[in-house]
């Protein structure tokens, strides 16, 4: 089973700047899109950043030039830079990905949305 892994959510100041990882583990053939999502208390879960095969980057409109995606160093994974952080940003940060799977005994495979446990950021004095 394909599971999603996140990190480095944590306490930061205002403007401050934090590094959230998410790794992606199991039968994986390829990734087609991995990316963040964030929701806040009362709030609807919102895009924050994706990133797609061919490195091609989507970003929601509150983060864009605040915050960078990437592709982690170790396969199957991606970083979220986030800077000049507003208390606006607090939030579960959720870790999302379409993978392509292997579908056990068919040599077929089969794309599936994944979501992670999600990693809390606070950010406040």
């Amino acid at each position: 089973q394909v599971q999603l892994v996140e990190s480095g959510g944590g306490l930061v100041h205002p403007g401050g700047s934090l590094t959230l990882s998410c790794a992606a583990s199991g039968p994986i053939f390829s990734i087609n899109t991995m990316g963040w999502y964030r929701q806040a208390p009362g709030d609807q879960r919102e895009l924050v950043a994706t990133i797609v095969r061919g490195d091609d980057t989507n970003y929601g409109g509150s983060v864009e030039g605040r915050f960078t995606i990437s592709r982690g160093d170790a396969k199957n994974t991606v970083n979220l830079q986030m800077s000049r952080l507003e208390p606006e940003d607090t939030a579960v940060y959720l870790c999302y990905a379409e993978i392509r799977t292997p579908i056990p005994g068919t040599g077929m495979y089969t794309n599936v949305e994944v979501w992670g446990r999600g990693t809390l950021v606070t950010v406040s004095t």
